[in-house]
């Protein structure tokens, strides 16, 4: 095949915490497909299945195209917003015209929070051992 008979795609690449998401978006009918299986049996959760679509969702694609999600690292919370921003990504790249409300949405930025290390001499991050004057 040549350049000219693949299908169209548009990628996006998104993080959060430690996991990483590669999305493929292709013009479709809304199938979202995560590491070879469907969205609801990845997540089971309303929740989880909301927040991945609410990119497509906000911008009314809901129907127009199928998700190809490579997950990996992190837990449920992190794959499911690395997910959102891979998606929001791979929208941007498809039509720059609906950055704006994908920005004033809040889906755009991405969340840089990430775990704090634990300091030797303490048992956590930020916990310290009980402190006795005696």
């Amino acid at each position: 095949m040549t350049a000219l008979q693949q299908p169209q795609q548009w990628l996006g690449l998104g993080r959060r915490k430690s996991a990483t998401a590669r999305i493929y978006l292709r013009p479709g009918t809304g199938v979202v497909t995560i590491n070879g299986r469907e969205l609801k049996e990845y997540f089971p959760r309303l929740s989880g299945q909301t927040v991945v679509l609410q990119p497509l969702t906000l911008t009314g694609n809901t129907d127009k195209f199928d998700v190809v999600v490579n997950v990996q690292g992190g837990g449920i919370t992190g794959q499911v917003g690395a997910i959102r921003l891979g998606i929001t990504r791979a929208l941007m790249e498809h039509d720059i015209s609906l950055r704006p409300e994908l920005k004033k949405a809040g889906y755009v930025t991405r969340d840089s929070r990430e775990v704090e290390r634990k300091k030797y001499g303490q048992p956590g991050a930020r916990r310290r051992f009980q402190f006795s004057k005696r």
